[in-house]
């Protein structure tokens, strides 16, 4: 991947920033209206029919030209306004699946909610300031990397910006997420009654037993900035019988898509020592495009922060440490490397809970959540189109 041109200087208008604040919060209800309705109705990654609809609903009613299913990806959308002859062009990027289990746990409900907010927001200043804003709704982001075919089919060509908000525990600038590679294990072995005839089995429980053996020792050899995890979905029906069939889900986590591609090569032939050392035969399949480390626009992020301050948040832009929030995986990463793009945090007041925590997802729904949007929507906006400024 190379490394996209830095976007210019976007100081702030104050005036700018009044006239989308005013517009906002005058949508505050339909907004905090759209995260419940996704709260209250989770989809998962690549289900999210109903999700989709109910994010592009209000920016149809507004005028913006919908567009469904693009990249051939039903639940994907593109929703664009402002001149067809703008000067610069800025894609507001809404993700919306949740996660099994834990519903919005991570807080997609609240990013669709704040897109939106900024896309209302910025409308009436579109055509003044040479802007075309499109909001690009993006799924499977929790696995799956709705964005990666989304890139390769072109929605991201032409752009001259990407950015989003994402909630967390906190308020952080800096996104220093790992690159990952998600795959499934399987493993094959024959079945036998585990009493009676255990020596005509080949076990597949012990296959993953050994594999996570192998796993943890490697990990005291493993850079600071890897991440190994996963869980076995399964590993048998009955203590009695030897189990034929083990599945997995797994993670590996690097510093860049480099580093990824070694770290991967070793965690493979952890598993492969399972199947060695039990007779199974082993099947990985990587279950999406790998997700990439994050490049900040410096001056996008500088704006956004800005507007943020104003707005009375402090996203701490001087530290760029890898804690919290700021550290998962996303395939908005790999948005960063084609575009400049952002990917700032807003808190939601939700301690004890962290994000992919079923508190977490109850925590979208309180009035710190609400203030999220509301100035996640803002600063977005006032970004956007203050970089318009900037280029005309």
């Amino acid at each position: 991947m190379t490394t996209p041109a830095p976007s210019p200087h976007a100081p702030l208008d104050p005036a700018d920033l009044q006239r989308i604040r005013a517009t906002v919060e005058s949508q505050a209800d339909t907004l905090f209206a759209l995260a419940k309705d996704l709260y209250e109705h989770p989809e998962t990654a690549w289900t999210e029919v109903r999700s989709s609809a109910a994010v592009a609903a209000p920016l149809a009613e507004a005028g913006f030209r919908v567009v469904t299913g693009v990249a051939d990806l039903p639940t994907a959308f593109t929703a664009t306004a402002g001149p067809s002859d703008a000067t610069t062009r800025v894609g507001i990027v809404a993700e919306y699946d949740s996660l099994p289990g834990l519903g919005h746990a991570c807080g997609h409900n609240l990013i669709s909610a704040a897109a939106v907010g900024a896309a209302l927001g910025a409308a009436p200043l579109l055509q003044e300031a040479g802007l075309q804003l499109s909001v690009i709704g993006t799924p499977a982001e929790e696995g799956g990397g709705g964005k990666i075919p989304m890139i390769e089919a072109g929605v991201f060509d032409g752009l001259d910006a990407a950015m989003m908000i994402h909630p967390g525990p906190d308020d952080r600038a800096w996104a220093a997420p790992f690159a990952v590679a998600h795959f499934d294990v399987t493993y094959k072995g024959k079945a036998t009654h585990a009493a009676a005839y255990p020596w005509l089995g080949v076990n597949a429980a012990d296959a993953f037993t050994v594999a996570q053996v192998a796993i943890g020792l490697l990990r005291q050899q493993l850079p600071a900035g890897t991440r190994v995890h996963g869980i076995v979905t399964s590993a048998g029906t009955a203590p009695n019988a030897i189990p034929d069939t083990a599945t997995g889900k797994w993670y590996v986590r690097a510093d860049s898509l480099d580093e990824l591609e070694t770290l991967y090569q070793r965690v493979v032939a952890c598993f492969e020592a399972g199947a060695t050392a039990t007779g199974c035969e082993l099947t990985i399949e990587e279950t999406s495009g790998r997700y990439a480390d994050f490049i900040t626009d410096e001056e996008l992020l500088a704006t956004f922060v800005d507007a943020s301050a104003q707005l009375g948040r402090d996203l701490h832009p001087e530290d760029r440490s890898r804690t919290g929030m700021n550290s998962a995986s996303t395939d908005m990463g790999n948005v960063s490397y084609v575009v400049p793009a952002i990917h700032p945090y807003l808190g939601i007041d939700s301690a004890p809970a962290v994000n992919h925590q079923a508190e977490f997802a109850d925590a979208t729904m309180t009035d710190a959540a609400r203030r999220a949007v509301l100035d996640g929507a803002v600063a977005l906006a006032a970004t956007a189109v203050s970089l318009a400024r900037a280029r005309n």
